[in-house]
């Protein structure tokens, strides 16, 4: 659990540097997106090839720490569907931030989703067994009452 921690602190740090700074990649794409898949296609037609993989892989890459660490920090998140809730909650979040208050930045869809495909693909990678593995599932009575073997004195 303190590595957990310590790992989302140092994420955190690296995330406001990366997303609370101005880009001179996005300088010539400084508009807002509402619209899905606008911006990669940008990306992939109007920058070069290593722009594009930089640009659009470091989005999925720092969406990647989100499925490691939520279902180790907070059990309740657990699950492909809760962790991409909360990702794409979180990264919503941080796209208003950084288009009212970061010259040079503007909210972009795509960053929410390519950041929440990297925390799906985190999960299932290995923030499903990590979580599993710091916190074991709870069996709940009625699990532990049908597992319990039959005794001649317990009538059914």
């Amino acid at each position: 659990m303190v590595t957990a921690f310590a790992g989302t602190v140092l994420f955190g740090v690296v995330l406001a540097r990366l997303t609370l700074e101005p880009s001179a990649a996005s300088a010539a794409l400084v508009h807002a997106n509402v619209r899905p898949g606008s911006s990669i296609n940008a990306y992939l037609n109007g920058t070069s090839t290593i722009e594009a993989v930089r640009q659009l892989g470091g989005n999925v890459l720092l969406g990647v720490p989100f499925g490691v660490l939520l279902p180790v920090l907070l059990p309740p998140a657990r699950g492909l569907l809760r962790v991409g809730i909360v990702t794409a909650c979180l990264m919503t979040l941080v796209e208003l931030v950084q288009g009212a208050l970061v010259t040079g930045r503007v909210f972009d869809i795509d960053d929410v989703i390519l950041n929440t495909a990297g925390a799906l693909l985190g999960y299932l990678l290995i923030g499903r067994r990590l979580g599993r593995a710091v916190h074991p599932r709870r069996r709940h009575w009625w699990n532990r009452r049908a597992a319990e073997p039959l005794t001649p004195d317990r009538d059914i």
